[in-house]
């Protein structure tokens, strides 16, 4: 073989073992390019796993809870029902030990008999059978009729009388009103050990998001979603108008159903914060206490007439300037708190329907402007957050106050946690740290801090407000920028774990829906936002 031929022979070789070799390196590429996207694609399962197994638990609760239900409603009817005979065993004997002896045969033949009929039929056959709430509220009425012609004259009564047939029928009705109060309370979750546990967020999807205009001809103030019906929710602006709003396809939409004006009786303020009242269709507000104008307004919604009543209540326990806050508490007793610029924090009780009274707390514990009030679920205690950068806890049973912490800067709402009950939030007036978590248990320890810049003002308005998703692992919060911060209580990062920016100016607040994956924001340009999550 000549010596052209061989260095032919071998430059092909040296050929092929280049073009082998970059073969390789391309398939090494590839390969890792292939690993970095399997790598992402099992992250992404794994976090729709982790969804959707927090999602299983959560449903396997509200079935559980569910199932609690129908079994205590069952027992609820088999207890009346056992309670009817029980008393009319009562009244049998009562009137046994009357009848003369010469009639007690006949008597108690005659009187025995119907008793029989009418009570042991109706006990047995209903037991396995589901029972209606209408049914329930129908028959506890006809035996409040019987013994005491209303559930209130009873308990009257119950403090009156020491008869041993009318005691066992009143306590009975207390004790089963106590037990529905009870059932409708949450189980507390230790989401405490939870704070700060994790160095990457749990990122929430946000599906859609649409905005609709508010109806409202001046900025929005305040939005509700309402507790006794999920369809509904009302949006209060500057201009004196609530609007009560229906919400379409899941979220997708809402429709105006009414517009009411709730401006103040004196002044014709607007009102400045509303709450819900937590077991009916009403709506309260709170305005000035300046002029002697009217404090706090009642809307009642009356679907059957066809139009809303506004009420204003007698009492003006504010002495002077805006009442910044009101919310109602928690407990087995049905109040709300409001708290003002005149530094006072008032709980109001419920005496009777539509019939409230106040009871001052406090007005010397803060130096200036009360601005976020709210009672925790575990004690009777009434949280308050001052613009003299006080935090005050007080007792309400015991008539004084538990604690009391001052912050470097000025508190403007404070808002407990949802499932946590020693787990509270302060909205503060530090950049970058306007979000402080607290254990209530030991107040002078900051649980976390977070919070987020802002581009368009240097200065945090107490119009920004914030809210607890109902799992009480998420806060959001409006901004002076057309964001909607959303904050991962797991994450160690003292940012938004998540940005939402739909509207066009500044949002004001967004409140999480309680049984639908939704958030419903206002903002100051006149929006109203549907984002769903």
């Amino acid at each position: 073989m000549s010596d052209g031929s061989m260095i032919s022979k071998r430059v092909k070789q040296e050929e092929v073992y280049e073009e082998d070799k970059n073969d390789l390196v391309e398939q090494e590429e590839a390969l890792v390019a292939l690993v970095e996207h399997r790598a992402k694609e099992v992250e992404l399962l794994r976090q729709r796993v982790s969804y959707y197994k927090s999602q299983l638990l959560e449903a396997e609760e509200r079935f559980q809870d569910s199932q609690s239900k129908l079994a205590r409603l069952r027992g609820r009817r088999f207890l009346t029902s056992s309670n009817a005979s029980l008393l009319a065993t009562k009244r049998v004997t009562v009137e046994q030990r009357i009848v003369s002896p010469e009639h007690i045969n006949i008597g108690s033949e005659n009187l025995l008999q119907p008793k029989t009929e009418l009570i042991i039929p109706n006990v047995s056959p209903k037991i396995s059978q589901p029972i209606k709430p209408e049914e329930l509220v129908v028959k506890t009425i006809i035996d409040l009729e019987e013994t005491a012609a209303s559930n209130r004259a009873v308990r009257k009564r119950a403090k009156k009388s020491n008869t041993s047939s009318t005691t066992d029928v009143e306590v009975v009705e207390i004790k089963d009103g106590g037990t529905k109060r009870k059932f409708e309370k949450k189980e507390h979750k230790d989401l405490i050990p939870l704070v700060e546990s994790s160095s990457s967020p749990t990122l929430i999807r946000s599906y859609s998001s649409n905005l609709i205009p508010s109806q409202h001809k001046r900025k929005l103030r305040s939005v509700a979603v309402c507790p006794v019906n999920d369809q509904l929710f009302v949006t209060s602006a500057l201009d004196g108008l609530v609007n009560l709003w229906q919400i379409q396809g899941r979220g997708s939409s809402a429709s105006l159903l009414s517009t009411t004006s709730c401006v103040s009786s004196g002044e014709r303020r607007w009102p400045e914060d509303i709450a819900w009242h937590p077991h009916r269709n009403s709506l309260f507000s709170v305005y000035t206490a300046d002029a002697g104008d009217s404090q706090i307004s009642v809307l009642n919604l009356k679907k059957t007439e066809g139009r809303s009543n506004v009420t204003y209540l007698e009492d003006k326990p504010h002495v002077k300037g805006i009442i910044n806050s009101i919310t109602f508490t928690p407990w087995e007793d049905t109040c709300f708190v409001t708290g003002g610029s005149d530094h006072a924090v008032v709980l109001w009780g419920e005496q009777d329907e539509n019939v409230w009274k106040p009871k001052t707390l406090h007005r010397t514990l803060h130096s200036s402007a009360v601005m976020g009030v709210s009672g925790m679920q575990q004690k009777q205690i009434v949280l308050s957050a001052g613009a003299d950068k006080r935090i005050v806890g007080f007792d309400v049973l015991a008539g004084h106050v538990d604690f009391k912490h001052l912050i470097e800067s000025k508190c403007m709402s404070v808002i407990p946690n949802p499932c946590d009950f020693n787990l509270f939030m302060i909205q503060t007036g530090v950049h970058e740290k306007q979000l402080r978590l607290y254990d209530i248990r030991s107040m002078y320890a900051e649980l976390h801090s977070f919070g987020w810049k802002q581009e368009s003002s240097e200065s945090h308005s107490a119009l920004i407000n914030q809210a607890w998703s109902p799992d009480g692992l998420y806060l959001s919060s409006g901004s002076a920028d057309p964001d909607i911060h959303i904050f991962d209580i797991r994450y160690n990062a003292c940012k938004p774990s998540q940005s939402i920016r739909s509207h066009h100016r500044r949002v004001f607040k967004a409140v999480w829906h309680h049984s639908l994956p939704l958030l419903i924001s206002i903002s100051s340009d006149l929006q109203i936002g549907l984002h769903k999550m």
